[in-house]
């Protein structure tokens, strides 16, 4: 992903969700994802698929066990 990549897909998730906190940050010595964040709250990592020739991306969001129990 280039700056200019992360800069549009920065710009989508902030209008798709609504939030003007999401960033999209480029990870050190990575050029096939990007971390995302919700203010200063890590909340996944955005993957590049180029399989046929067909370029999407792909949020991969972690939700853990104890993150639901602080929910209730």
């Amino acid at each position: 992903m280039d700056v200019k990549e992360v800069r549009k897909l920065d710009a989508y998730l902030k209008r798709l969700f609504g939030n003007p906190k999401i960033r999209v940050v480029p990870r050190p010595k990575k050029d096939d994802s990007a971390e995302v964040y919700i203010g200063e709250e890590f909340i996944g990592v955005l993957f590049v698929d180029d399989e046929d020739d067909d370029r999407s991306f792909q949020l991969q969001v972690a939700i853990l066990e104890t993150d639901l129990e602080d929910a209730d």
